[in-house]
């Protein structure tokens, strides 16, 4: 039997995505104005950024306990061998949550055989790892394997990412009010990164050319084998310089591809519009 993977919103793949590879969604949860909605399923991202712009602060929350007891119940009755790759513990209590919910069903299901994955990554840096994950369960690879392909992934994945606005970094507590202001005024734009699935401001930098240049220098600094690798770039109503990204990083790096992907409802709840992020490994995998 095929090996099912999982997968929470916070991943940043695209709906047709989960339905073209046979992956479980599990979405999380945004509320704007006393609504509530599941990204990805019935939330576009663009809703989000119109309401901040409206100043509708919009907020989100995990994912539903309910829906993972209705889907960790039904793989415990089919006797299904899955693994849920989650957002980062240190971002979410989505994944403490799933775990709490499978240690109740497998009082019922003891023999439920899943594996929840902290991959401490977020956006497309777990969902790079998730498309790799489906590509093995497709082609039918033991648990076993990919579960290993999935750690070694969580555990070498690069994010790198800059913010148009450092306004709303700071309505986040992420920056003070006045870096923002200053940041404004002198057009600094902060790089930053995930360390142990917290998000981490590494440098500020004058200019957006400038910024660029600095993320490719990163890149070679920390990416192992480039050419080789499927590099992620996720956008927050941003798909003009995603592509004008990837265009730079092709001539730099000859990837093996450039995967470009909009950042959904629940992250880009947090990032506000503007954000450019890449993903790649600063590692690869032994063949």
């Amino acid at each position: 039997m095929q090996v099912k993977i999982l997968a929470d919103s916070a991943c940043d793949l695209p709906l047709n995505f989960y339905e073209e590879n046979n992956v479980t969604l599990i979405p999380l949860k945004v509320h704007i104005n006393g609504e509530e909605y599941d990204d990805v399923k019935n939330i576009d991202p663009i809703t989000v950024y119109e309401a901040i712009r409206a100043g509708n602060i919009p907020k989100t929350s995990q994912a539903s306990p309910l829906l993972f007891e209705e889907i960790f119940t039904e793989m415990g009755e089919k006797n299904e061998s899955g693994i849920y790759i989650a957002f980062s513990s240190e971002l979410s209590g989505t994944y403490s949550t799933a775990v709490m919910i499978l240690d109740q069903v497998k009082e019922k299901y003891p023999n439920l055989d899943l594996t929840i994955v902290d991959t401490k990554c977020a956006s497309l840096g777990q969902g790079l790892i998730v498309m790799e994950a489906a590509r093995l369960a497709a082609a039918n690879t033991p648990k076993e394997e990919i579960l290993k392909d999935v750690l070694f992934r969580a555990q070498h994945m690069e994010h790198i990412f800059t913010v148009d606005d450092l306004d709303y970094l700071a309505k986040g507590g992420r920056v003070s009010k006045a870096s923002a202001f200053l940041g404004g005024l002198l057009n600094i734009k902060p790089i930053l990164n995930m360390d142990d699935g917290k998000l981490v401001p590494i440098e500020k930098i004058r200019g957006q050319k400038k910024v660029w240049r600095r993320i490719i220098e990163i890149m070679k600094e920390r990416g192992s084998n480039l050419s080789s690798q499927v590099i992620g770039i996720s956008h927050a109503d941003n798909e003009e310089m995603a592509k004008e990204m990837k265009a730079m990083l092709e001539a730099e790096f000859q990837p093996k591809q450039v995967y470009i992907s909009a950042i959904g409802a629940a992250i880009g709840a947090h990032t506000g519009a503007g954000t450019i992020s890449i993903f790649f490994l600063n590692e690869i995998p032994s063949s």
